[in-house]
């Protein structure tokens, strides 16, 4: 799996919509091999994004409860937690 992308099931609160779609880019654009896409392929990536994003809502909402969290939060709450700490 790529490092970049972290685990969002058994966050507490739950992953958010943004957690989720931040997932998918970053799968995307690994599977991709593209970081910032052309006018070319934006639309495919954008396509691929939202597809990546709703498949992955649906995994999380019928997995069953994580015993413990996850071992690392993902990014978007590592920034919040630097913001409320510092």
């Amino acid at each position: 799996m790529c490092r970049n992308i972290t685990t969002l099931r058994g966050l507490e609160p739950p992953a958010t919509a943004e957690e989720t779609e931040a997932a998918a880019r970053q799968y995307v654009r690994k599977v991709a091999g593209i970081q910032k896409p052309s006018a070319a392929t934006e639309e495919a990536m954008e396509r691929a994004i939202q597809a990546v994003t709703t498949a992955t809502a649906q995994l999380l909402r019928d997995l069953p409860p994580r015993r413990q969290p996850p071992p690392t939060l993902p990014p978007l709450r590592r920034i919040a937690a630097r913001s409320a700490s510092g």
